[in-house]
């Protein structure tokens, strides 16, 4: 396990992510087994700075970082959970505030981040966004383009980890503006491109939008 560089990373993620962008890249790390690249976690300032001022207020929103990918090319020897602690400890100095989401539409609940021990703060509301070609979000575009296509945002599981000290811990926690609640159990399935694709265009037909 050790750092890698960005080029590294989006080189790895971007055939085998569902989201078919690139993220936000500040940090990321790799796993490898006999020098083969095999997963891949990476942390970045979220796009939404409303994002980054609700979780603690806007005297931490600066702390607040994402950890916005965690794929893995096959079967690896050791728990991802092992590898996604490795990676939070290599952060936890520079007393950071992580968040991260679990996608509902990929049948994902987040067993990753209760096995880490992240805080769960509920789930997110489903919603669509404007997208241009290219699969780039409407924030990063021309606004004179002529033509965008609305895409599904979908219901997410919200977690939040405190990267930090125990000093610092014990400050964020009374900072937290989000309700802290159970885990949820439900079944994690691994997703299939298609699948996705099909379940988007079900909603938006649904929607008429």
């Amino acid at each position: 396990m050790k750092e890698i560089s960005y080029k590294e990373a989006i080189d790895f993620l971007l055939p085998l992510h569902y989201s078919g962008r690139k993220p936000s890249v500040s940090f990321a790390f790799g796993y490898f087994e006999k020098e083969e690249l095999k997963a891949v976690c990476t942390f970045g300032k979220p796009a939404s700075n409303s994002l980054c001022v609700g979780v603690c207020g806007k005297e931490l929103s600066s702390k607040v970082y994402e950890l916005n990918r965690l794929c893995v090319n096959g079967e690896i020897s050791i728990q991802l959970s092992k590898f996604v602690s490795w990676c939070l400890n290599q952060l936890k100095p520079l007393n950071l505030i992580v968040v991260s989401y679990a996608d509902t539409q990929m049948n994902h609940c987040g067993y990753i981040y209760q096995a880490t021990n992240w805080f769960y703060t509920g789930k997110t509301k489903r919603r669509t966004d404007k997208y241009v070609e290219g699969n780039k979000h409407s924030r990063h575009y021309d606004k004179g383009a002529l033509e965008s296509i609305r895409k599904v945002r979908s219901a997410k599981h919200r977690y939040i980890y405190f990267c930090c000290n125990k000093v610092s811990k014990k400050v964020y926690l009374k900072k937290l503006k989000y309700d802290i609640f159970p885990y949820p159990k439900e079944e994690n399935k691994r997703y299939r491109i298609g699948d996705f694709i099909k379940q988007e265009l079900i909603y938006l037909e649904d929607k008429k939008i």
